[in-house]
């Protein structure tokens, strides 16, 4: 099945379920990476890389027995897996059908534990999520079965095209490729001038499963500080500007699904919607 077929598996604007028990389940890995590594100014310490070849999210690098042996906690989308890696080998996994999340809190708690980390359940989540996802108490996945493989297919092809922008765009160093576990959202962001980050310049492109502004999927490219939405210039398409709560570039799930030919096409829109922000920041 070709990576357009698996994004078509579900319709875009029926993935919300596929989300919020997505979203629930890699607060377990990133809680994992923050009770084993040093806290870092930006919260990186807990963001997520994506493995496109497996579809799962994996937790930054934590070491055990002074650094001899090093594990990493992964989430598989579809089936819905939490396992625990050293290096390529797979030390154990649990299928979270059926579980509850205090159940597989306590499944990774004992398997880190194991190998001489510190459990997962030791730190608390230090942001608040969404009201579904914070009440979601255990994960049926079969019954978003197609939702779950129609959101990995997504994060798949953002963590392509994003890593192709940022190999691209090298010269301006934009920042790793990563998934951040508060907003669920996987992305790099260009600095554009040195300084304070709440008012230096600079450029966020990412992939957002969905949230509060768009009920789907949606590629964002947002210049900051947000420019005038008064003044903006024609976007190629398939995106449009957004410019309540914040001011972006937007081609949501479904104006992407529109287009002939993505893989050619959704890189055009990412560039030209990233040299409109530089001309407008004057960057």
């Amino acid at each position: 099945m070709s990576l357009e077929e698996k994004l078509r598996r579900q319709p875009p604007h029926d993935l919300s379920g596929a989300r919020t028990i997505a979203h629930k389940a890699v607060q377990l890995i990133s809680q994992a990476a923050r009770a084993n590594l040093s806290a870092e100014p930006d919260d990186s310490q807990a963001n997520l890389g994506w493995d496109a070849g497996e579809g799962r999210f994996l937790s930054r690098p934590v070491a055990a027995d002074g650094g001899t042996f090093i594990f990493v906690v992964a989430l598989s989308l579809a089936p819905l897996r939490l396992s625990l890696l050293r290096g390529s080998e797979l030390v154990a996994s649990l299928s979270l059908d059926g579980h509850s999340v205090d159940d597989a809190t306590n499944w990774l708690d004992a398997r880190l534990q194991a190998v001489g980390l510190n459990p997962a359940s030791t730190v608390a989540i230090p942001y608040e999520l969404p009201p579904e996802v914070i009440a979601l108490d255990g994960f049926r996945p079969a019954e978003e079965a197609n939702g779950l493989a129609a959101l990995a297919a997504w994060f798949d092809l953002a963590h392509g095209m994003l890593s192709t922008f940022a190999a691209d765009k090298a010269k301006l160093t934009p920042g790793p490729v990563r998934c951040w576990p508060h907003h669920f959202d996987i992305a790099t962001y260009v600095d554009l001038e040195a300084g304070d980050a709440e008012s230096a310049k600079g450029i966020g492109v990412g992939l957002s499963p969905g949230d509060g502004a768009y009920d789907q999927p949606y590629f964002y490219i947002n210049p900051w500080p947000h420019p005038d939405p008064a003044s903006l210039p024609v976007l190629l398409a398939p995106g449009h500007w957004h410019t309540e709560g914040f001011v972006g570039a937007i081609a949501t799930a479904e104006e992407v699904l529109s287009l002939d030919g993505i893989a050619a096409r959704l890189p055009v829109f990412i560039s030209g919607a990233f040299a409109l922000g530089r001309e407008i920041l004057g960057a």
